[in-house]
């Protein structure tokens, strides 16, 4: 399924320590902060569902506030062709310091908005415009982030530093999420939050914007990148139409079965215990807070070491081994979890941290394999197009679990289809893709 039978590897390129720390500090941060900004509406769905998408059904509410997360993530494939281009045509840093930036500022604004009781109709339209602007400047942050750290690293390591920013680096902006919903929450406690708990949850995104300035001073341009230009190949002039042709047609195709189905995995996870601890197990907000830190605590832990894994054993092999592992233990684990309640926290605990670890290292590799698809001439534009328009599938899969769901206590059940869903997905990808490790053009 690959473009290309044979592959002229290129030549390691000596990159600076100090380069590599910077790159890899920027890739990681750069990521975590844009989720750190997009989970955030997760964390208070259930909270501003009334206050923006007023209805007499609360799941009606609840699936209408995905549906406004779910727009996020259908505007990133826009992002990632813009910005992919950008970045192909111009630079990676460039790229970045522009999509960080203005993510920040999008997410800050929207605690700003009125709600539907104050201005009616134009606060959801307003919220769902600005989730729009969002969503396309965190597509074009993934053009760059995924990108100019792999191109820097040692080829070793990439698979190390695919986990590390993949499932890392979203863990550590969950982290941050979760800190913070945690911070906020138990300032802004009780009726309160729904007044000012939330907006002071959407005003910290601007602290994204700000770190992202200083993160990025030091970076400098990936190696692969500034040597393609100082050898004088040809850039692709519409770098998304060439993904489009017979070359690379098919390789899109592979490679969205594998992030689709990672995606959903971890949508369905990470992304949607927040809310299943608040309406199936009954949590107060701030143990959920305290058991999604510890979670992405472990997330930025596991997820380096499993991206690892796929440089000793493939990035193919690495895919068989999770799509069978989580099509046995998610269900298990989910139907386990959804017989508990809030008095059971401890328990509770622990089958958060097997979803969520299992959920984000199905898609740990993702990134490398990525950038191990495409040439360096239109590796930011393949590898950001392929992962938005998959984490855009994946991240619907949300709102399909709470509007198919008879009631908030049909949740389970149809999170459970789409889940396993998903999996099967997953593993058909893994089948059809060729095993790409140690191959970068």
């Amino acid at each position: 399924m690959r473009a290309q039978s044979s592959e002229a590897l290129a030549p390691a390129v000596e990159v600076p320590p100090r380069q590599v720390a910077a790159a890899i500090s920027a890739a990681v941060f750069g990521w975590s902060l844009d989720l750190f900004d997009l989970f955030i509406i997760l964390y208070v769905a259930p909270t501003i569902a009334p206050l923006f998408f007023s209805t007499k059904s609360p799941t009606l509410s609840l699936a209408s506030v995905y549906g406004a997360f779910a727009v996020t993530l259908l505007m990133r494939p826009v992002g990632s062709a813009l910005f992919g281009a950008y970045a192909d045509k111009h630079g990676r840093k460039r790229a970045m310091v522009i999509a960080v930036f203005s993510v920040g500022v999008a997410t800050a604004l929207m605690g700003a908005i009125p709600t539907i009781g104050q201005i009616g109709v134009a606060a959801p339209i307003i919220f769902l415009i600005l989730r729009l602007v969002q969503g396309t400047f965190v597509g074009g942050v993934i053009a760059s982030t995924h990108t100019i750290g792999t191109e820097t690293v040692a080829p070793r390591w990439r698979g190390l530093l695919s986990g590390f920013i993949g499932a890392g680096g979203a863990g550590l902006g969950g982290l941050m999420a979760s800190g913070v919903f945690y911070f906020v929450s138990s300032i802004f406690a009780g009726p309160s939050f729904a007044v000012w708990g939330w907006r002071v949850m959407f005003f910290s995104g601007i602290l994204s914007s700000i770190l992202g300035i200083f993160i990025f001073r030091s970076l400098e341009e990936s190696p692969l990148w500034t040597r393609l230009k100082q050898e004088g190949v040809r850039v692709e002039k519409a770098p998304v139409r060439a993904l489009m042709s017979p070359q690379y047609r098919w390789t899109v195709v592979a490679n969205l079965a594998i992030v689709i189905g990672g995606a959903t995995q971890y949508y369905l996870t990470s992304g949607y215990l927040p809310t299943f601890l608040a309406v199936i197990n009954h949590l107060p907000k701030p143990a959920i807070g305290s058991v999604l830190v510890l979670s992405n605590l472990l997330i930025v832990i596991t997820a380096p070491l499993v991206g690892h894994l796929s440089e000793l054993i493939g990035r193919k092999s690495l895919f068989l081994a999770m799509g069978v592992l989580n099509l046995i233990l998610l269900p298990f684990l989910y139907v386990t979890l959804s017989g508990l309640g809030a008095n059971r926290v401890g328990e509770v605990t622990w089958l958060v941290l097997a979803i969520t670890t299992l959920g984000n290292a199905s898609f740990t590799p993702v990134l490398v394999f990525l950038n191990e698809r495409f040439p360096t001439s239109i590796r930011a534009t393949g590898t950001a197009v392929c992962w938005n328009v998959g984490f855009a599938i994946g991240g619907v899969t949300p709102t399909f679990v709470t509007g198919l769901a008879q009631g908030l206590a049909g949740i389970p059940h149809s999170l459970l289809l789409i889940l396993v869903g998903a999996i099967i997905v997953y593993l058909v990808g893994g089948l059809i893709v060729p095993e790409t490790r140690g191959r970068f053009e």
